[in-house]
C-alpha cells in the first residue's frame, strides 16, 4: 500500500467469481472519510497482470451503495432495524432452533454466493456451518449458474472437474452462451479472455460464437450463429450425429476409457441437421459445416457456459460439449478441452 497527502492505493483481489483478479483501487480523503476514486487491474498481480473485466471495475458504487448492509438486521413490525451482533444471533438461534427440534434439519436451507465464496473467512467456515446444520438443503450461485455442468461431468468423469479449453493453444473454439468479452470465462479461469480470443484469430484460427443475440464476444468472432433460446442440445446433438454419420468421429486413445459409444449413434438417431434445423433456427448445412471444421481443425474445444447451462435441457447440453470433444479427439489433449491441475497436490 502507497499513500499521497489525499489519496492512497490499496491492492486487493476481486471476490466476484473465481478469476480472481488483482485490483488496484484507488482511495480519496474526503471531509467524510475516504470514497473509491478509481478501480483497475492492478499490473504486477503474476495472474491476472492487470486484466479486469467490467464487474471489477464497479466494486466502488457496491462498497458505497447505501443500501449495503453494514450491520446486522432484524425484522420488527414489518422493518427491518439495524442491532449488534450478539441480538443477531441470539435472534437466530431463538428462530431457527425450535423449527430443528420440531420439523428436522431439511426444514432449513443454506444459500452460498458470490463474494463469500470466494474469500477467506467464509471458505474456511462455510462446510463447518453446513455441517453443523445438518440440511440436504443446500444452494449457492452454482446452483443458479452451472449445477447442470457439474451434474454431467460427474456422471460423465465421475468428478465435477470440468475439461476447460485450452485457449492459449487452440486452434478452433466454439463458445456456446458465453460472453466473455462482458464477464471474463467461468468455469475457464483465464484472465484476459478477450485477448486470448484475439491471438487465436492472430495466429491463424477461428472463433465461433453461438449465441441467440450478437453479442459483444460475437462482435469480435469470425463466424456468430444466432441460435433460438434453448435449443443449445438439440444443435449439439446434430453436430455429434454429423460426426458419426460422415466418418468424422475419432476419439483417438480415449476410445477404450468410453463406456457407451456404441450406443451413442442410435441416441442421436432423431436428430438430423435438417430436421433440428427447424428447431434451432440454424440451417442444417451450417450445421454440418460446423462439425466438419471441428473434425479438420489441428485442434478445436467446444465451450458452453451459462446460457447452455440456464436452460430445460442445461444437463444433456453440458454432456454434449464434451461429447463432441470426445469424437473429434479433442478430449484431455493439448489445443483442446483439458483437465487442470490442482494448485496444490496431495
Amino acid at each position: 500500500m502507497t499513500s499521497g497527502s489525499d489519496t492512497r492505493t490499496a491492492f486487493r483481489t476481486c471476490p466476484l467469481c473465481e478469476a480472481g483478479c488483482g485490483l488496484e483501487i484507488t482511495l480519496e480523503t474526503t471531509p467524510d472519510g475516504e470514497r473509491v476514486h478509481r478501480i483497475r487491474g492492478d499490473r504486477d498481480d503474476v495472474f491476472s497482470q492487470g486484466f479486469l473485466c467490467p464487474k471489477g471495475t464497479t466494486l466502488g458504487h457496491l462498497h458505497e451503495d447505501p443500501d449495503w448492509l453494514r450491520r446486522p438486521v432484524v425484522k420488527r413490525d414489518g422493518e427491518f432495524v439495524e442491532v449488534d451482533w450478539d441480538e443477531a444471533f441470539a435472534t437466530i438461534a431463538a428462530g431457527l432452533l425450535p423449527i430443528l427440534d420440531e420439523h428436522g434439519r431439511d426444514a432449513c436451507a443454506i444459500y452460498l454466493g458470490n463474494p463469500g465464496a470466494h474469500s477467506i473467512a467464509p471458505l474456511l467456515y462455510n462446510r463447518s456451518l453446513i455441517t453443523a446444520l445438518g440440511t440436504r438443503n443446500r444452494f449457492s450461485a452454482s446452483t443458479v449458474d452451472q449445477r447442470p455442468k457439474e451434474m454431467s461431468a460427474g456422471m460423465m468423469f465421475g468428478s465435477v472437474t470440468v475439461p476447460v479449453p485450452d485457449l492459449d493453444r487452440t486452434d478452433f473454439v466454439v463458445l456456446l452462451g458465453a460472453n466473455p468479452y462482458a464477464s471474463n470465462g467461468s468455469l475457464c479461469t483465464a484472465p484476459d479472455f478477450p485477448g486470448r480470443l484475439e491471438r487465436i484469430q492472430a495466429r491463424g484460427g477461428q472463433v465461433v460464437v453461438v449465441d441467440p443475440r450478437r453479442s459483444e464476444t460475437a462482435e469480435r468472432a469470425d463466424l456468430h450463429l444466432p441460435i433460438r433460446p434453448g435449443t443449445d442440445a438439440h444443435l449439439l446433438a446434430a453436430i455429434a450425429r454429423t460426426l458419426l454419420d460422415d466418418g468424422l468421429a475419432t476419439p483417438g486413445r480415449l476410445r477404450d476409457h468410453a463406456n457407451g459409444l456404441a450406443e451413442l449413434e442410435s441416441a442421436l438417431a432423431d436428430f438430423d441437421p435438417v430436421r433440428v434445423a427447424a428447431t434451432c433456427g440454424i440451417e442444417a448445412t451450417s450445421i454440418r459445416r460446423l462439425a466438419h471444421d471441428l473434425a479438420a481443425a489441428p485442434s478445436a474445444a467446444v465451450y458452453g457456459r451459462i446460457g447452455t447451462c440456464t436452460q430445460e435441457f442445461g444437463t444433456i447440453a453440458s454432456w454434449l460439449v464434451d461429447v463432441i470433444n470426445l469424437l473429434t479427439g479433442n478430449l484431455d489433449r493439448v489445443g483442446g478441452a483439458m483437465f487442470a491441475l490442482s494448485l496444490i497436490h496431495i
